[in-house]
């Protein structure tokens, strides 16, 4: 009779060592840790409130080639300027006119403005593409 302990040699791999399970386990929850937090990072980046935003509250189209567009722009640092990029789009949804507007430095966290977009077709609606506080060097008065 042979007991539990007498294995035939070479068939079954040796015990491992409790350290090694140890070392396996502390590397294993590190990496899922870091992962994480990079993964909680990216989404708050991704997702937490911009430092700039625009909105339009409405458009006026003025003629076949004009439109009115009239936004808020919502800024965290107001004192930074700023530039917001906005679209005349046509009824079939193409892109026909776009105009950048400087937003100039001010003590208000919240500006309402408003800024006509010449297009090359007939306009059907005026909105916001986006807002930015990078301003170009041509957009800037001398």
């Amino acid at each position: 009779m042979t007991s539990a302990r007498s294995l035939p040699q070479g068939r079954y791999p040796s015990e491992r060592s409790p350290r090694s399970r140890r070392r396996w386990f502390v590397v294993l929850t590190t990496l899922v840790v870091a992962a994480g937090v990079l993964l909680a990072w990216i989404g708050y980046q991704r997702f937490s409130d911009p430092d700039i935003s625009g909105e339009a509250s409405g458009y006026l189209i003025i003629d076949s080639s004009t439109v009115e567009v009239k936004f808020t722009v919502n800024r965290k640092d107001p004192s930074k300027p700023a530039t917001c990029v906005l679209r005349a789009r046509s009824k079939d949804g193409s892109e026909t006119g776009r105009r950048e507007v400087y937003i100039p430095a001010s003590d208000q966290t919240q500006l309402s403005l408003s800024s006509l977009v010449r297009t090359s077709a007939a306009p059907a609606v005026g909105e916001v593409y986006g807002c930015s506080e990078s301003v170009p060097d041509y957009l800037v008065a001398p």
